[in-house]
């Protein structure tokens, strides 16, 4: 349903919601149109029980509605006629950017003041100014795949480190008791050992900080490995390039192809 809605709002985007240049006059549509944050909440009702923020959206003739819901931030797309209200992905065709995405993470910033690296795994330099801080399960394949980028990054960018923390998940069963061995070592080495489907030794130390994380984590609307957060505190799950990775944290460094392609 999330790529149907993409879909329509990318090809209305250039067609139905195309105006006429004659509609508004001399003026733009944005000087025709207006919307309160009251007649949002009205539109909207239960669908949010607050509306944080109204501006143009880059999509034409659509407002972006930033609201929060149970706590959650995120924005909703209100038509300038009024009479539609959608949600889902907006993403830029000359670049693949995900607008959506980007917002919410911008809504739902961590203070990463608040997050702990005492019992974070170094991978990098930490003289690096550029710190990003990654929540991992050392039984998640997606984390496997991100920390193989991680290390090109480190490689190719040496300003930039990775600050990589226990987030063991309930799906993974015996990935609590791998993360607490790995945190009571303070291993990289022992994480890939895991991430390779090799056998890690039981865990020398209680290693509350495993535990700790994980109420970190959950505070924090954090649910899912990988998750990055970037030194602003824009919060991003799933699985990154190394290019991708860069970019994100303002590197001028390029990502020569043949490092780029992963398997």
């Amino acid at each position: 349903m999330k790529l149907l809605v993409t879909v329509v709002l990318l090809f209305c985007a250039s067609t139905v919601w195309a105006f006429p240049k004659d509609s508004c006059g001399e003026k733009t549509c944005i000087d025709c149109h207006t919307l309160s944050k009251e007649e949002a909440k009205y539109l909207l009702d239960k669908q949010a029980d607050k509306v944080l923020n109204i501006e143009p959206s880059q999509v034409q003739a659509l407002w972006v509605v930033e609201v929060e819901k149970k706590g959650k931030r995120y924005p909703v797309y209100i038509d300038f006629t009024k009479n539609f209200v959608m949600r889902g992905e907006v993403l830029r065709l000359k670049d693949g950017e995900n607008l959506t995405r980007e917002r919410i993470a911008s809504l739902n910033r961590i203070d990463v003041a608040t997050i702990p690296l005492a019992d974070a795994l170094l991978l990098g330099k930490a003289s690096a100014s550029k710190k990003i801080i990654v929540f991992t399960d050392p039984q998640c394949s997606y984390c496997k795949k991100l920390h193989a980028e991680m290390k090109k990054v480190v490689k190719l960018d040496p300003d930039v480190a990775f600050y990589i923390k226990m987030l063991p998940l309930n799906i993974h069963p015996e990935a609590y008791m791998i993360a607490k061995s790995i945190v009571c070592n303070r291993s990289v080495a022992m994480l890939e050992q895991s991430f390779a489907g090799r056998p890690v030794p039981p865990p020398v130390c209680r290693a509350e900080a495993v535990d700790q994380t994980i109420v970190l984590a959950r505070k924090s609307g954090i649910n899912s490995t990988p998750t990055v957060v970037l030194p602003d505190g824009r919060p991003f799950s799933g699985y990154r390039d190394a290019a991708t990775l860069l970019k994100m944290v303002g590197s001028k460094v390029q990502v020569p192809k043949e490092v780029g392609d992963t398997e």
